[in-house]
């Protein structure tokens, strides 16, 4: 009897890696030991032929190489369907209890799949579950047809939505990533539309889990992002593997209140893909750091001249984060240009001076310092019953 538990249990831990991209089955990846960074100033090296690191927050890139290249993208090609997805409930168009139908579309994909048959339906949640997790292609044709009708029109939304966000080295011709020759991608606009994902907090929901299931817990779901499991503070967020575009990944993390994004394209296979993920986040996290920029002292009133209010408030126009390297921490300065007064008609949101932040002479960020308020400007009627009440008094003394 024991030997019949067993052999069920290491069955029911296979089954998993059905679901798992193309090639990706079973990697046997498992995490080495975390190579010590002395600092940003030494030279990191990653088996992987194309990669990028950026920040998050800031779009700040902290190291590349061979990042414009177009390549075949495979199943990352999923993060912008989740993305346009999520827009799609964010303007109220879809809801993530809202059931949706498999269509024969769907259910005849191949590569990777959460075995979707024609005629099931499932929540937006449920197919959020299915390609977040297990990089169903078959889940992001559901997904596609909910929002544009078609996986066409969808592929159409994503080659717009990656103009509007500036990716100049991509072509999606369909929505889960099976190689064609006109699809491709740079790791640039991977680290591009995988920091625009991630601006929507509701997909840690999904690329943060490592085992989940569907039809009622009758199948399961496992991550094909190994780093969800093994690297501490990952946050996603989307693997890919075929023939042509090799192993691939977008890799994000969070720690210290900053998250990175690690984009590996075209590695040879998982093991050149995860550790050229975890070398560049290990790079990251040990060389740099994040500080929100904000004045060291108190912003004071400004007097207001001729306004029916003797003074303003000066805010800062917009919160600012700046990436820099943590042993020039001591060397960041901060200045305050602000004006000693301004004349009334004062418009909220009228600029009123800056704040600079600067290391070793390198501008970091300049953010203005702006009105948080209107003040009207005195009518001659003020002025006269301010000089007669001057006036009357004098007479008085």
């Amino acid at each position: 009897m024991r030997r019949i538990f067993c052999f069920a249990l290491s069955l029911l831990l296979l089954l998993p890696t059905c679901l798992a991209d193309e090639s990706d089955a079973v990697d046997g990846w498992e995490p080495t030991e975390a190579v010590a960074v002395a600092g940003v100033s030494d030279a990191l090296t990653v088996p992987a032929p194309s990669v990028i690191l950026m920040e998050q927050s800031t779009g700040t890139v902290l190291f590349e190489k061979n990042a414009d290249q177009r390549l075949a993208p495979a199943s990352v090609t999923k993060v912008m369907t989740l993305l346009l997805t999520m827009e799609a409930i964010e303007r109220g168009q879809l809801t993530y209890d809202q059931k949706l139908t498999v269509s024969r579309a769907a259910m005849r994909l191949g590569g990777s799949t959460a075995f979707l048959h024609e005629g099931e339906r499932y929540t937006v949640d449920e197919m959020f579950k299915a390609v977040t997790i297990a990089s169903a292609n078959d889940g992001s044709v559901v997904l596609a047809e909910a929002v544009a009708g078609t996986e066409e029109t969808f592929v159409a939304m994503m080659n717009e939505r990656a103009a509007q966000l500036g990716m100049t080295g991509t072509h999606f011709v369909n929505c889960h990533g099976l190689d064609d020759p006109q699809h491709y991608m740079t790791a640039r606009d991977v680290a591009i539309m995988s920091r625009e994902l991630l601006s929507h907090k509701d997909i840690r929901k999904y690329s943060t889990v490592w085992i989940d299931s569907l039809r009622d817990g009758t199948f399961q779901l496992s991550n094909t992002n190994r780093l969800v499991r093994y690297y501490d503070g990952c946050t996603g967020l989307k693997t890919g593997t075929t023939s042509k575009a090799g192993s691939c990944i977008a890799a994000s993390a969070e720690k210290e209140g900053m998250e990175l994004i690690a984009v590996v394209m075209n590695a040879s296979n998982t093991d050149d893909r995860y550790e050229s993920a975890r070398k560049m986040l290990d790079y990251g996290f040990a060389g740099y750091a994040a500080m929100s920029v904000w004045p060291d002292k108190v912003l004071l009133p400004i007097p207001v001249l001729l306004g029916r209010l003797k003074e303003v408030q000066p805010v800062l126009e917009r919160e600012e984060t700046v990436i820099f390297e943590k042993h020039k921490k001591a060397l960041i300065t901060k200045t305050v240009n602000l004006a000693e007064d301004v004349q009334a008609p004062v418009q909220k949101g009228q600029r009123l001076g800056e704040i600079i932040v600067e290391c070793e002479g390198t501008i970091l960020a300049t953010v203005p310092i702006v009105a948080a308020s209107d003040v009207e400007k005195l009518s001659w009627w003020d002025v006269f019953k301010h000089m007669f009440g001057l006036l009357t008094m004098s007479a008085k003394s």
